[in-house]
């Protein structure tokens, strides 16, 4: 989704968190309603002037609507990362890399008599 329309998604689920109508917003924040409710569905990108109005309007600091939209930014990132198929691999290691393994001596009596030899 576009900036615009996380900043757009929040800015209405705050304002309907208040219980506010489209109309009173827009006259506390000297908007037309039909330019806000473009900014609420992401189809204007408001400026930094207008979004300062806005906030003020909603009693919303800057920095808390910018808080709000890295939250939902987040939390799409990680919705799309739930849906993408897992995979398992192991990078390639130079024989040099890897951990010696143990393996029977010759002259071994039993399992219990095992060396560290590199294979």
């Amino acid at each position: 989704m576009l900036l615009r329309g996380l900043i757009g998604t929040v800015l209405r689920r705050i304002r309907l968190g208040q219980g506010r109508t489209l109309k009173d917003v827009a006259e506390t924040a000297r908007v037309s309603v039909p330019y806000l409710s473009e900014v609420e569905r992401g189809r204007k990108e408001a400026s930094s002037e207008l979004l300062a109005s806005i906030c003020e309007a909603l009693g919303l600091d800057m920095m808390d609507l910018l808080s709000e939209v890295r939250f939902e930014l987040e939390t799409e990132r990680l919705a799309e990362l739930a849906t993408q198929p897992r995979t398992i691999g192991f990078t390639a290691l130079a024989q040099t890399e890897l951990a010696p393994r143990p393996s029977l001596s010759s002259n071994a009596v039993g399992l219990h008599s095992v060396s560290m030899a590199a294979a």
